[in-house]
Protein backbone atom coordinates (compact mmCIF):
# COMPACT_ATOMS: atom_id res chain seq x y z
CA UNK A 1 0.00 0.00 0.00
CA UNK A 2 3.16 2.29 1.13
CA UNK A 3 4.26 1.53 -2.38
CA UNK A 4 1.41 2.15 -4.34
CA UNK A 5 0.64 5.64 -2.62
CA UNK A 6 4.25 7.11 -3.22
CA UNK A 7 4.18 5.98 -7.08
CA UNK A 8 0.59 6.68 -7.28
CA UNK A 9 1.44 10.68 -8.09
CA UNK A 10 4.14 10.08 -10.79
CA UNK A 11 1.58 7.44 -12.34
CA UNK A 12 -0.88 10.40 -12.43
CA UNK A 13 1.40 12.85 -14.09
CA UNK A 14 2.12 10.42 -16.87
CA UNK A 15 -1.44 9.90 -17.44
CA UNK A 16 -2.53 13.53 -17.02
CA UNK A 17 0.02 14.53 -19.77
CA UNK A 18 1.02 11.59 -22.36
CA UNK A 19 -1.69 9.96 -22.08
CA UNK A 20 -4.64 12.07 -22.09
CA UNK A 21 -2.91 13.93 -25.69
CA UNK A 22 -5.09 11.56 -27.84
CA UNK A 23 -8.02 12.46 -25.71
CA UNK A 24 -6.96 16.07 -26.43
CA UNK A 25 -6.63 15.71 -30.10
CA UNK A 26 -9.78 14.15 -29.77
CA UNK A 27 -11.74 16.90 -28.42
CA UNK A 28 -10.07 19.28 -30.44
CA UNK A 29 -11.09 17.53 -33.48
CA UNK A 30 -15.15 17.46 -32.17
CA UNK A 31 -15.25 20.99 -30.62
CA UNK A 32 -14.06 22.54 -34.09
CA UNK A 33 -16.51 20.27 -35.89
CA UNK A 34 -19.39 21.53 -33.21
CA UNK A 35 -18.14 24.56 -33.63
CA UNK A 36 -18.33 24.64 -37.23
CA UNK A 37 -21.39 22.20 -37.70
CA UNK A 38 -19.74 19.17 -38.96
CA UNK A 39 -19.57 15.73 -37.68
CA UNK A 40 -15.82 15.42 -36.91
CA UNK A 41 -13.85 12.17 -36.90
CA UNK A 42 -16.14 9.47 -36.99
CA UNK A 43 -14.65 6.54 -39.79
CA UNK A 44 -11.71 5.09 -38.38
CA UNK A 45 -11.95 2.05 -36.36
CA UNK A 46 -10.57 -1.44 -35.36
CA UNK A 47 -13.66 -4.07 -36.20
CA UNK A 48 -16.13 -1.65 -36.14
CA UNK A 49 -15.04 0.15 -32.56
CA UNK A 50 -14.12 3.72 -33.32
CA UNK A 51 -14.69 5.00 -29.80
CA UNK A 52 -16.51 8.39 -30.23
CA UNK A 53 -13.42 9.33 -33.02
CA UNK A 54 -10.61 8.35 -30.49
CA UNK A 55 -9.07 5.77 -33.24
CA UNK A 56 -8.50 8.47 -35.52
CA UNK A 57 -6.21 10.12 -32.84
CA UNK A 58 -4.36 6.39 -32.31
CA UNK A 59 -3.81 6.39 -36.05
CA UNK A 60 -2.40 9.43 -36.28
CA UNK A 61 0.42 8.43 -33.08
CA UNK A 62 1.10 5.35 -35.07
CA UNK A 63 1.35 7.33 -38.33
CA UNK A 64 3.70 9.56 -36.59
CA UNK A 65 6.07 6.53 -35.02
CA UNK A 66 6.19 4.53 -38.16
CA UNK A 67 6.91 7.45 -40.67
CA UNK A 68 10.35 7.86 -42.14
CA UNK A 69 12.85 10.13 -40.66
CA UNK A 70 13.81 12.50 -43.04
CA UNK A 71 17.00 14.97 -42.30
CA UNK A 72 17.02 17.96 -44.60
CA UNK A 73 20.96 17.62 -46.64
CA UNK A 74 20.97 21.58 -45.97
CA UNK A 75 21.35 21.16 -42.30
CA UNK A 76 24.68 21.72 -40.49
CA UNK A 77 24.24 21.27 -36.76
CA UNK A 78 22.29 17.97 -36.36
CA UNK A 79 22.47 17.57 -33.04
CA UNK A 80 20.74 20.82 -32.20
CA UNK A 81 18.17 19.87 -34.77
CA UNK A 82 17.44 16.28 -33.00
CA UNK A 83 17.88 17.81 -29.38
CA UNK A 84 15.53 20.84 -29.88
CA UNK A 85 12.26 18.78 -29.78
CA UNK A 86 13.23 16.65 -27.09
CA UNK A 87 13.60 19.90 -24.53
CA UNK A 88 10.16 21.41 -25.82
CA UNK A 89 8.56 18.01 -24.79
CA UNK A 90 10.60 17.48 -21.45
CA UNK A 91 9.93 21.33 -20.10
CA UNK A 92 6.34 20.98 -20.96
CA UNK A 93 6.05 17.44 -19.03
CA UNK A 94 7.98 17.97 -16.11
CA UNK A 95 5.95 21.31 -15.10
CA UNK A 96 3.38 18.66 -14.19
CA UNK A 97 5.50 17.40 -11.63
CA UNK A 98 4.45 20.12 -8.39
CA UNK A 99 1.01 19.59 -9.42
CA UNK A 100 -1.14 18.35 -6.17
CA UNK A 101 -3.97 16.03 -7.34
CA UNK A 102 -5.14 16.10 -3.99
CA UNK A 103 -5.08 16.71 -0.21
CA UNK A 104 -1.96 14.91 1.61
CA UNK A 105 -3.01 11.52 2.75
CA UNK A 106 -2.29 10.18 6.14
CA UNK A 107 -2.30 6.49 6.83
CA UNK A 108 -0.90 4.74 10.17
CA UNK A 109 1.04 8.30 10.70
CA UNK A 110 2.44 8.51 7.67
CA UNK A 111 1.69 11.46 4.97
CA UNK A 112 1.71 10.93 1.67
CA UNK A 113 1.74 14.03 -0.88
CA UNK A 114 0.24 13.32 -3.87
CA UNK A 115 2.73 15.33 -6.11
CA UNK A 116 5.26 13.48 -8.27
CA UNK A 117 7.67 16.07 -7.15
CA UNK A 118 6.69 16.57 -3.13
CA UNK A 119 8.05 20.13 -3.16
CA UNK A 120 6.93 23.62 -1.55
CA UNK A 121 8.38 25.53 -4.32
CA UNK A 122 5.53 24.58 -6.57
CA UNK A 123 4.96 28.01 -8.44
CA UNK A 124 9.15 28.85 -8.94
CA UNK A 125 9.22 24.70 -10.55
CA UNK A 126 6.22 25.61 -12.70
CA UNK A 127 7.36 29.39 -14.07
CA UNK A 128 11.04 27.86 -14.44
CA UNK A 129 10.48 24.98 -16.81
CA UNK A 130 7.53 26.95 -18.52
CA UNK A 131 10.11 29.44 -19.66
CA UNK A 132 12.44 26.71 -20.17
CA UNK A 133 10.54 25.15 -23.01
CA UNK A 134 10.89 28.22 -25.47
CA UNK A 135 14.53 26.83 -25.83
CA UNK A 136 13.31 23.97 -27.58
CA UNK A 137 10.91 26.41 -29.98
CA UNK A 138 14.43 28.37 -30.43
CA UNK A 139 17.09 26.11 -31.33
CA UNK A 140 14.58 24.09 -33.83
CA UNK A 141 14.21 27.31 -35.14
CA UNK A 142 18.05 28.23 -35.47
CA UNK A 143 19.20 24.82 -36.22
CA UNK A 144 16.76 24.30 -39.29
CA UNK A 145 18.15 26.75 -41.23
CA UNK A 146 14.96 27.92 -42.77
CA UNK A 147 13.63 31.85 -43.01
CA UNK A 148 10.19 30.80 -41.76
CA UNK A 149 11.82 28.61 -38.77
CA UNK A 150 13.70 31.42 -37.78
CA UNK A 151 11.29 33.83 -38.11
CA UNK A 152 8.51 31.73 -35.96
CA UNK A 153 11.39 31.35 -33.50
CA UNK A 154 12.48 34.71 -33.50
CA UNK A 155 8.05 35.60 -33.09
CA UNK A 156 8.36 32.64 -29.78
CA UNK A 157 10.74 34.57 -28.46
CA UNK A 158 9.39 37.86 -28.12
CA UNK A 159 5.79 36.64 -27.36
CA UNK A 160 7.10 34.21 -24.66
CA UNK A 161 9.57 37.23 -22.86
CA UNK A 162 6.49 39.60 -22.80
CA UNK A 163 3.68 37.66 -21.90
CA UNK A 164 6.46 35.75 -18.99
CA UNK A 165 6.52 38.86 -16.55
CA UNK A 166 3.06 39.44 -17.29
CA UNK A 167 2.03 35.69 -16.06
CA UNK A 168 4.97 36.12 -13.31
CA UNK A 169 3.35 39.10 -11.76
CA UNK A 170 -0.28 38.09 -12.12
CA UNK A 171 1.27 35.47 -9.95
CA UNK A 172 2.76 37.34 -7.23
CA UNK A 173 -0.66 38.78 -6.53
CA UNK A 174 -1.39 35.14 -5.99
CA UNK A 175 1.43 34.93 -3.46
CA UNK A 176 0.67 37.98 -1.27
CA UNK A 177 -3.31 36.98 -1.28
CA UNK A 178 -2.73 33.16 0.17
CA UNK A 179 0.87 34.05 2.03
CA UNK A 180 2.54 30.95 0.67
CA UNK A 181 4.05 29.43 -2.42
CA UNK A 182 3.26 26.04 -1.53
CA UNK A 183 0.33 24.63 -4.41
CA UNK A 184 -1.55 22.25 -1.95
CA UNK A 185 -1.42 25.38 0.49
CA UNK A 186 -3.11 27.17 -1.63
CA UNK A 187 -5.67 24.53 -2.22
CA UNK A 188 -6.21 24.24 1.54
CA UNK A 189 -6.68 28.07 1.77
CA UNK A 190 -9.44 27.76 -1.38
CA UNK A 191 -11.66 25.49 0.74
CA UNK A 192 -12.56 28.49 2.99
CA UNK A 193 -15.39 30.89 2.00
CA UNK A 194 -15.84 34.36 1.46
CA UNK A 195 -18.71 35.58 2.86
CA UNK A 196 -21.07 33.06 1.50
CA UNK A 197 -18.49 32.57 -1.80
CA UNK A 198 -16.10 30.18 -2.33
CA UNK A 199 -12.65 31.96 -1.60
CA UNK A 200 -11.39 30.64 -5.10
CA UNK A 201 -8.42 32.50 -6.82
CA UNK A 202 -10.88 33.17 -9.45
CA UNK A 203 -13.57 35.15 -6.71
CA UNK A 204 -10.33 37.21 -4.85
CA UNK A 205 -8.46 38.10 -7.59
CA UNK A 206 -10.33 38.60 -10.76
CA UNK A 207 -8.11 40.43 -12.75
CA UNK A 208 -4.50 37.94 -12.04
CA UNK A 209 -6.84 35.05 -13.52
CA UNK A 210 -7.50 36.57 -16.76
CA UNK A 211 -4.04 37.88 -16.61
CA UNK A 212 -2.94 34.37 -16.25
CA UNK A 213 -5.32 32.91 -18.25
CA UNK A 214 -4.49 35.12 -21.50
CA UNK A 215 -0.55 34.84 -20.97
CA UNK A 216 -1.31 31.06 -20.65
CA UNK A 217 -2.53 30.80 -24.05
CA UNK A 218 0.42 32.78 -25.39
CA UNK A 219 2.54 31.11 -23.41
CA UNK A 220 1.90 27.52 -25.14
CA UNK A 221 1.37 29.07 -28.44
CA UNK A 222 -2.72 28.16 -29.15
CA UNK A 223 -4.61 30.09 -30.72
CA UNK A 224 -4.94 33.46 -31.40
CA UNK A 225 -1.41 33.68 -30.09
CA UNK A 226 0.04 30.90 -32.70
CA UNK A 227 1.55 33.96 -34.99
CA UNK A 228 5.06 31.66 -34.11
CA UNK A 229 3.88 28.97 -35.94
CA UNK A 230 1.00 30.54 -38.25
CA UNK A 231 0.21 28.75 -41.63
CA UNK A 232 -0.96 32.27 -43.74
CA UNK A 233 2.37 33.68 -42.88
CA UNK A 234 5.24 31.83 -42.37
CA UNK A 235 4.28 27.74 -43.32
CA UNK A 236 4.67 26.67 -39.99
CA UNK A 237 7.09 28.63 -38.33
CA UNK A 238 9.83 26.95 -36.05
CA UNK A 239 9.02 23.22 -36.73
CA UNK A 240 9.05 23.62 -40.59
CA UNK A 241 11.43 21.40 -41.47
CA UNK A 242 10.56 18.68 -38.85
CA UNK A 243 8.50 15.31 -39.76
CA UNK A 244 8.21 12.20 -37.67
CA UNK A 245 8.66 11.63 -34.36
CA UNK A 246 10.78 14.88 -34.00
CA UNK A 247 7.35 16.83 -35.32
CA UNK A 248 5.67 14.73 -33.10
CA UNK A 249 7.27 15.61 -30.03
CA UNK A 250 6.75 19.29 -30.71
CA UNK A 251 2.76 18.43 -31.44
CA UNK A 252 2.72 16.44 -28.08
CA UNK A 253 4.72 19.38 -26.59
CA UNK A 254 2.12 21.75 -27.03
CA UNK A 255 -0.49 19.99 -25.89
CA UNK A 256 1.30 18.73 -22.03
CA UNK A 257 2.14 22.56 -22.15
CA UNK A 258 -1.57 23.37 -22.57
CA UNK A 259 -2.52 20.38 -19.79
CA UNK A 260 0.08 21.54 -17.12
CA UNK A 261 -1.05 25.53 -17.99
CA UNK A 262 -4.70 24.23 -17.44
CA UNK A 263 -3.78 22.26 -13.94
CA UNK A 264 -2.15 25.00 -12.47
CA UNK A 265 -5.67 27.62 -13.34
CA UNK A 266 -7.57 25.00 -12.04
CA UNK A 267 -5.08 24.85 -8.83
CA UNK A 268 -4.17 28.07 -8.29
CA UNK A 269 -7.97 30.11 -9.46
CA UNK A 270 -10.23 27.20 -9.21
CA UNK A 271 -10.07 25.93 -5.81
CA UNK A 272 -7.81 22.76 -6.93
CA UNK A 273 -8.92 19.63 -5.69
CA UNK A 274 -11.66 20.88 -3.43
CA UNK A 275 -15.47 20.78 -3.58
CA UNK A 276 -16.75 24.68 -2.54
CA UNK A 277 -18.09 24.83 1.04
CA UNK A 278 -16.45 21.04 1.72
CA UNK A 279 -12.77 20.59 3.22
CA UNK A 280 -10.83 17.42 3.48
CA UNK A 281 -12.14 16.63 6.93
CA UNK A 282 -15.50 17.10 5.62
CA UNK A 283 -15.56 15.17 3.39
CA UNK A 284 -13.86 12.10 5.41
CA UNK A 285 -16.22 12.82 8.45
CA UNK A 286 -19.06 12.06 5.93
CA UNK A 287 -17.77 9.89 3.68
CA UNK A 288 -20.56 7.51 3.89
CA UNK A 289 -23.04 10.09 2.86
CA UNK A 290 -20.91 10.96 -0.29
CA UNK A 291 -20.40 7.77 -1.21
CA UNK A 292 -24.37 6.89 -1.18
CA UNK A 293 -24.77 10.40 -3.17
CA UNK A 294 -21.90 9.46 -5.82
CA UNK A 295 -23.43 6.26 -6.22
CA UNK A 296 -26.88 7.75 -7.10
CA UNK A 297 -25.25 10.24 -9.21
CA UNK A 298 -23.56 7.13 -11.73
CA UNK A 299 -27.00 5.51 -11.75
CA UNK A 300 -28.79 8.50 -12.99
CA UNK A 301 -25.79 9.68 -15.49
CA UNK A 302 -25.32 5.97 -16.81
CA UNK A 303 -28.99 6.32 -17.65
CA UNK A 304 -28.51 9.42 -19.45
CA UNK A 305 -25.48 8.59 -21.17
CA UNK A 306 -26.51 5.75 -22.52
CA UNK A 307 -30.18 7.13 -23.62
CA UNK A 308 -28.08 9.70 -25.30
CA UNK A 309 -25.57 6.78 -26.99
CA UNK A 310 -28.18 4.68 -28.28
CA UNK A 311 -29.99 8.09 -29.74
CA UNK A 312 -26.82 9.18 -31.78
CA UNK A 313 -23.99 6.11 -32.19
CA UNK A 314 -26.02 5.15 -35.58
CA UNK A 315 -23.53 5.37 -37.84
CA UNK A 316 -22.39 1.51 -37.92
CA UNK A 317 -18.91 0.59 -39.96
CA UNK A 318 -19.31 -3.44 -40.09
CA UNK A 319 -21.80 -5.74 -38.47
CA UNK A 320 -20.82 -5.28 -35.24
CA UNK A 321 -23.27 -3.46 -33.21
CA UNK A 322 -20.97 -1.08 -31.75
CA UNK A 323 -23.68 0.58 -29.03
CA UNK A 324 -24.24 -2.64 -28.02
CA UNK A 325 -20.38 -3.66 -26.60
CA UNK A 326 -20.56 -0.11 -25.07
CA UNK A 327 -23.61 -0.49 -23.25
CA UNK A 328 -22.48 -3.81 -22.04
CA UNK A 329 -19.50 -2.62 -20.58
CA UNK A 330 -21.19 0.77 -18.92
CA UNK A 331 -23.52 -1.32 -17.81
CA UNK A 332 -21.03 -4.02 -15.79
CA UNK A 333 -18.67 -0.95 -14.67
CA UNK A 334 -21.42 0.39 -13.24
CA UNK A 335 -22.96 -2.14 -10.98
CA UNK A 336 -19.09 -3.16 -9.84
CA UNK A 337 -18.59 0.63 -9.01
CA UNK A 338 -22.08 0.33 -7.29
CA UNK A 339 -21.02 -2.84 -5.70
CA UNK A 340 -17.40 -1.32 -4.31
CA UNK A 341 -18.79 2.13 -3.07
CA UNK A 342 -21.53 0.42 -1.04
CA UNK A 343 -19.18 -1.81 0.70
CA UNK A 344 -17.53 1.10 2.04
CA UNK A 345 -21.07 3.20 2.19
CA UNK A 346 -22.14 0.18 4.55
CA UNK A 347 -19.31 0.64 7.32
CA UNK A 348 -17.92 -2.60 6.33
CA UNK A 349 -14.55 -1.07 5.06
CA UNK A 350 -12.29 1.60 6.73
CA UNK A 351 -10.44 3.59 3.54
CA UNK A 352 -12.81 7.43 3.82
CA UNK A 353 -8.99 8.72 3.72
CA UNK A 354 -8.43 6.70 0.19
CA UNK A 355 -12.07 6.98 -0.80
CA UNK A 356 -11.97 10.84 -0.20
CA UNK A 357 -8.40 11.10 -2.27
CA UNK A 358 -10.07 8.98 -5.64
CA UNK A 359 -12.92 12.10 -4.97
CA UNK A 360 -10.39 14.44 -5.17
CA UNK A 361 -8.36 12.88 -8.26
CA UNK A 362 -12.10 13.03 -9.81
CA UNK A 363 -12.88 16.43 -8.86
CA UNK A 364 -9.41 17.70 -10.17
CA UNK A 365 -10.44 15.52 -13.52
CA UNK A 366 -13.41 17.31 -14.28
CA UNK A 367 -11.90 20.67 -13.97
CA UNK A 368 -8.78 20.31 -15.80
CA UNK A 369 -11.10 18.55 -19.05
CA UNK A 370 -13.52 21.68 -18.41
CA UNK A 371 -10.17 24.03 -18.93
CA UNK A 372 -9.22 21.73 -21.87
CA UNK A 373 -12.39 22.66 -23.47
CA UNK A 374 -11.69 26.30 -22.58
CA UNK A 375 -8.86 26.51 -24.47
CA UNK A 376 -10.22 24.57 -27.97
CA UNK A 377 -12.92 26.95 -27.53
CA UNK A 378 -11.34 29.98 -27.83
CA UNK A 379 -8.99 28.78 -30.44
CA UNK A 380 -11.84 27.58 -33.13
CA UNK A 381 -13.51 31.20 -31.58
CA UNK A 382 -10.82 33.59 -32.26
CA UNK A 383 -8.83 34.55 -35.05
CA UNK A 384 -5.09 34.80 -35.15
CA UNK A 385 -3.82 37.70 -33.69
CA UNK A 386 -1.34 39.74 -35.54
CA UNK A 387 2.69 39.94 -34.31
CA UNK A 388 1.77 43.45 -33.33
CA UNK A 389 -1.31 43.12 -31.78
CA UNK A 390 0.09 40.30 -29.82
CA UNK A 391 2.71 42.22 -28.62
CA UNK A 392 0.71 45.21 -27.60
CA UNK A 393 -1.25 43.55 -25.82
CA UNK A 394 1.72 41.78 -23.59
CA UNK A 395 3.77 45.05 -22.91
CA UNK A 396 1.16 47.60 -23.35
CA UNK A 397 -2.33 46.39 -21.67
CA UNK A 398 -0.76 42.96 -19.42
CA UNK A 399 2.26 44.24 -18.14
CA UNK A 400 0.73 47.65 -16.48
CA UNK A 401 -2.27 46.27 -15.62
CA UNK A 402 -0.73 43.47 -13.29
CA UNK A 403 1.52 46.04 -11.88
CA UNK A 404 -1.82 47.65 -10.19
CA UNK A 405 -3.06 44.92 -9.50
CA UNK A 406 0.07 44.10 -7.33
CA UNK A 407 -0.12 47.02 -5.83
CA UNK A 408 -3.67 47.01 -5.11
CA UNK A 409 -3.43 43.74 -3.34
CA UNK A 410 -0.56 44.40 -1.30
CA UNK A 411 -2.61 47.66 0.05
CA UNK A 412 -6.09 45.70 1.20
CA UNK A 413 -3.35 42.34 2.09
CA UNK A 414 -1.73 44.74 5.13
CA UNK A 415 -5.50 46.77 5.45
CA UNK A 416 -6.92 43.44 6.63
CA UNK A 417 -4.18 42.29 8.17
CA UNK A 418 -3.15 45.65 10.25
CA UNK A 419 -7.42 45.59 10.89
CA UNK A 420 -7.11 41.97 12.73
Amino acid sequence: MNTILILLPLVLTILYSLATVPILVWMERRIAALIQDRLGPNRCHINGIRLGGIIQSVADMMKLVFKEEFWPSHIKNRFYYLVAPSIAFMSAFLTFMVIPYADNVTINDTIYTMQALPTELGVLWFLAFAGLGVYGIILGGWASHNKYAILGAMRATAQVIGYEVAMGLSLVSMLITYGTISLNEMVTYQAQSFFIIPAWGIVLQPIATIIFIVTAFAETNRAPFDAAEGESEIVAGYHTEYGAMKFGLFFVAEYIAMAASGALIVTIFLGGYQLPYLSTTDLINNFELVLWLIIAFAVVSSFVFLKWMRKHNIFAMTGLNETKVYTTIIIGFTIFAIMVMSYYALGIGHASEVGVMLLQFAIFTVKLFFLHFVFIWVRWTLPRFRYDQTQKLGWNILLPLSLVNIFITAIVVVGVNYGN
